[in-house]
């Protein structure tokens, strides 16, 4: 799959269809023109665009993803991570916290450990 960015409007166009899935390519047209103006073609040439980087699939006029949203932004935030970290989580989180930046509430710190003790019980990787 290729890099795995969208811009604003690609985003409101795929929001379209995961959260209508799975529709027929009429209805995607309609949904379309309703929330970003778009032509038939506008829509269709977009929808082609996500089918070869694997994203949608467009089968006989059906139209369904491939991927759901929360896989899709689980994939983006690592190739993020990846690309501007050097795959370091450590790395982004001292970014994400550091000077400048609002501290994290204990809610947010809470979450986070109960997210860390959650994947250390599931295996996670060792070094």
């Amino acid at each position: 799959m290729s890099e795995m960015r969208f811009g604003p409007v690609e985003t409101r166009f795929a929001d379209l269809i995961w959260e209508h899935e799975p529709l027929s390519s009429r209805d995607l047209v309609a949904y379309a023109e309703a929330a970003l103006g778009w032509k038939k073609s506008t829509t269709y040439t977009v929808l082609k665009k996500f089918c070869d980087r694997g994203y949608f699939r467009n089968d006989g006029g059906r139209v369904s993803a491939c991927l759901s949203r929360e896989e899709f932004y689980s994939r983006q935030s690592h190739e993020y991570v990846r690309d501007s970290f050097g795959g370091s989580l450590p790395a982004f989180l001292a970014a994400f916290t550091g000077a400048g930046r609002k501290p994290l509430s204990k809610k947010d710190l809470e979450e986070i450990r109960q997210m860390l003790e959650a994947y250390d019980g599931e295996g996670g990787e060792e070094e």
